[in-house]
């Protein structure tokens, strides 16, 4: 597959695995993904928009090499971390916390089950991402299909 066309579904996947997993998560524990809600809905959604952000970038740059590595998914996974982490400092600052509950909200989620799930998410993406590129395998035919002579 090419690296653009892996890409877009990687990153499709990730975004679902994201948010899915955040929900399930969210529903299992009874903990929210932000635990600062008289900060609003902002550092969640620009959390992610960021970690969407630095997993299609670094991941681009994993796979547009000739032959993408499985350990360039490393990259990946700080990337997304790092944006994710970003956006809820970033959002916190915009909503009016004052920035030590800025790095509180960040710190909380740092230490969290969800962000155990944002880098597994990041690593089936990734991972994904680059098996998609570096395999070779084509679409089922049936029997019919075939072109050769039997």
């Amino acid at each position: 597959m090419s690296p653009p066309v892996a890409l877009a579904f990687a990153a499709v996947g990730f975004f679902a695995l994201l948010i899915a997993g955040f929900g399930i998560l969210s529903l299992m524990s009874g903990a929210e993904v932000v635990d600062a809600p008289e900060l609003g809905q902002l550092p969640g959604i620009l959390g992610t928009i960021l970690a969407v952000a630095g997993f299609t970038v670094t991941l681009w740059g994993v796979l547009r090499r000739a032959r993408p590595s499985y350990v360039g998914v490393i990259g990946v996974i700080v990337a997304v971390l790092a944006g994710y982490l970003l956006g809820l400092l970033v959002g916190a600052l915009v909503q009016g916390a004052d920035p030590a509950r800025a790095v509180g909200v960040a710190a909380g989620f740092a230490g969290s089950w969800f962000a155990l799930l944002l880098a597994a998410a990041a690593l089936v993406g990734g991972w994904g991402g680059v098996a998609l590129v570096r395999t070779r395998a084509r679409r089922p035919q049936w029997p019919w299909e075939h072109d050769d002579e039997e």
